[in-house]
């Protein structure tokens, strides 16, 4: 399941962070730096997805 996440989480950044920790703060932290930029979006949600195992 971690491989569909991190998936997810370079095409859709948001989604691989509403799938890991659902939607809180880092969910709209993540949407944000996606509407940024949005490599800093993708390196975000990947730091999270490894994170929180």
């Amino acid at each position: 399941m971690e491989i569909v996440k991190i998936i997810c989480s370079i095409i859709l950044p948001p989604l691989g962070v509403f799938l890991q920790v659902g939607i809180g703060k880092h969910f709209w932290i993540n949407l944000i730096l996606t509407f940024l930029g949005y490599i800093p979006g993708i390196v975000h949600a990947i730091w999270v997805v490894a994170k929180n195992k």
